[in-house]
């Protein structure tokens, strides 16, 4: 996935009007008047909303008599999961293999108290 996209997408998401009308738009697509109608700002402003999340590659845009409609777009959000998986991936590829090598097993881990001594769960301190 490009930067340009990512950047556009989580750009578009940042902002809780625009995930509003997403979570609204997943039940089908909506006139931006009614779509507005459930949402904190007026007309106008859901219009500016729109057309970012449309520049974004979220939102479609279709026109059906003198209404306006907008739906979510199929393959919007795909890029964005892409980019999820492989960061969730890459981390935990990494965080496997500080678990696994020898250098972890020098970290002190605070569930494991040597016995004999007292821990502050005991209500014992240092």
């Amino acid at each position: 996935m490009s930067n340009l996209s990512s950047d556009a997408m989580f750009d578009a998401l940042g902002d809780p009007v625009r995930r509003l009308i997403l979570r609204e738009l997943r039940h089908g697509p909506l006139p931006v008047g009614r779509l507005a109608d459930q949402l904190p700002v007026g007309r106008p402003a859901a219009s500016k909303h729109l057309k970012v999340l449309q520049g974004a590659g979220l939102v479609e845009h279709r026109s059906s008599g003198t209404k306006n409609l907008y739906s979510l777009a199929p393959a919007g959000l795909v890029p964005l999961q892409q980019w999820l998986v492989e960061t969730w991936d890459d981390t935990l590829t990494r965080f496997a293999d500080f678990v696994n090598s020898e250098g972890a097993a020098d970290v002190p881990r605070p569930d494991r108290v040597p016995r004999g001594t007292p821990s502050a769960a005991e209500g014992h301190q240092p």
